[in-house]
């Protein structure tokens, strides 16, 4: 997916760093992405869901707060308050651009921030919750015997997941003056609640509380036995999946009409996982799967084999995956590999002139990273020792174009 990075201004004023996820066709929507505490807008879940949601036609913002990762600012001075106001902020800067947030997402801290600041962003039509604590100073069990030394010097160092972090008196007193319950029992949003039953952060018995302070429509799914940070990659892709399919409902994402004269459709196919073989696969808006190589052929298992699979279903993964397996073999420096796949039919006279059959199927393949001409036409050439491309090639006119490599974000 195109990513954007950018900076906006946060609830103080400290330029805060964001990505931008993008579909790589229609833009339909866009959502904002409150990442866990301390944590950051790079982890494994926040990467998976804006993937999946960019591959639905859903951009994707996520940032840092102030004073986490890339972002200016203090950390020790912020509070559960000063990360509402920032999603405040960065819903602005969307709006600035056009692309004011329909759908708003948070995992743990950042799910009751979302909750908190869900009625303050007009464009919000539905809120997704991940491991969401019902009372923000639930955060402050996670402190220990810091709490004394914080209270005493007015900050104090606490060690989470074997980070150090300055937290302040503020921060401490701002969440145990908050309460949700208000907030979310007049949300006036859809709301979905994700939780691991066995969260051993953040209990289930607050995914409970939430989803009973709210009103109908709300949804609740599990998340079996996930960890807290959906550490595990099977684990991030079921969550994206189940949030690109709830929010069908609630937003309007109806796609624009097809120019004139377009193919049937476009079969999109991209990469999931660079490390592996997963990949997602995209016929028309609204029909998603998974493509994968089996456990034996060093794959995961987590998609449908495209070898013995259907045109087009089949030819785009393989494709993908062909490149990819020959590029790490070779160690070259590719990062990403899309492939949109189109079938069109060739008029009788036409074919019976170029002595060609009637179906017509057209490739494009982009390439990302910083490979030299020669390695892009070796790739392209590669391409076509994909087992379903040979097998197409025995009753059909194909046809491959090489994109321009999209700069680097």
């Amino acid at each position: 997916m195109p990513t954007e990075k950018l900076t906006f201004s946060g609830h103080a004023g400290d330029r805060l760093a964001a990505r931008l996820d993008l579909p790589e066709g229609p833009h339909l929507a866009t959502a904002l992405f409150a990442h866990c505490f301390t944590c950051g807008k790079d982890i494994v879940a926040a990467r998976r869901i804006a993937a999946r949601l960019a591959a639905e036609g859903i951009a994707v913002l996520r940032f840092d707060f102030t004073g986490l990762g890339h972002s200016a600012g203090e950390f020790r001075n912020t509070s559960f308050t000063s990360n509402v106001g920032d999603l405040h902020a960065a819903a602005e800067a969307l709006a600035e651009r056009g692309m004011a947030p329909s759908l708003l997402i948070g995992h743990s801290l950042g799910g009751a921030a979302v909750l908190k600041a869900a009625r303050g962003i007009a464009s919000s039509k539905a809120v997704v919750t991940i491991g969401a604590p019902f009372d923000p100073a639930h955060v402050t069990h996670n402190f220990g015997d810091a709490l004394d030394r914080i209270a005493r010097d007015g900050v104090g160092e606490v060690d989470l997941g074997g980070r150090p972090i300055q937290i302040g008196q503020g921060f401490v007193e701002d969440v145990r003056g908050e309460a949700l319950a208000g907030d979310i029992a007049h949300l006036n949003r859809a709301l979905l609640v994700l939780h691991a039953p066995r969260d051993a952060v953040v209990g289930i018995d607050n995914a409970t509380r939430i989803f009973t302070a709210a009103k109908h429509p709300k949804s609740f799914v599990t998340l079996d036995d996930a960890d807290h940070l959906i550490t595990r990659g099977a684990d991030a892709e079921y969550t994206a999946t189940v949030i690109a399919s709830w929010v069908q409902r609630y937003l309007d994402l109806s796609p624009p009409a097809p120019p004139p004269g377009a193919p049937e459709g476009v079969t999109r196919v991209s990469e999931a996982d660079p490390d592996g073989f997963l990949q997602d696969v995209m016929a028309g808006r609204l029909h998603h799967a998974l493509a994968d190589e089996p456990r034996s052929y060093g794959g995961t298992d987590r998609g449908f084999d495209p070898l013995p699979s259907s045109w087009p279903r089949g030819w785009g993964p393989c494709t993908s995956m062909t490149i990819r397996m020959y590029a790490r073999r070779k160690g070259w420096p590719l990062e990403h590999v899309s492939v949109d796949v189109t079938h069109d039919r060739v008029h009788a006279q036409d074919a019976q002139a170029a002595d060609a059959p009637l179906d017509r199927f057209t490739r494009s393949i982009t390439l990302v990273g910083a490979l030299s001409p020669e390695q892009r036409q070796r790739l392209r050439a590669i391409a076509d020792r994909c087992p379903v491309h040979r097998t197409l090639e025995g009753g059909a006119r194909i046809e491959t174009r090489l994109h321009d490599s999209p700069p680097a974000p």
